[in-house]
């Protein structure tokens, strides 16, 4: 599976990013604190792993977070991990 195939969604309902693959929910949760998006968790199943979907939800909430003009503060390892290797995205970083 490549990443072009993969569709990530906005749930905004759920406050969460999310893709489907193989009957399987990955998804990156968020809340959102005045005009800074919270991330606080990535979720990837054991199966969907190694395909770099956990990247493309990080992003995708980036992305967000930018057009929206959102500070991002990341009190998950994998959001912040992301972001180190990243600098186009830690100019948003709360």
């Amino acid at each position: 599976m490549s990443n072009n195939k993969i569709h990530v969604v906005h749930n905004s309902n759920k406050q969460r990013f999310e893709t489907q693959a193989e009957g399987q929910t990955a998804e990156l949760n968020y809340y959102l604190a005045g005009n800074t998006i919270v991330f606080t968790h990535t979720g990837v199943p054991p199966a969907l792993e190694g395909r770099g979907i956990g990247s493309l939800l990080v992003k995708s909430g980036l992305e967000y977070a930018r057009e929206n003009n959102l500070k991002v503060r990341a009190l998950c390892w994998f959001v912040s991990g992301y972001i180190q290797r990243h600098e186009e995205y830690r100019g948003l970083v709360e």
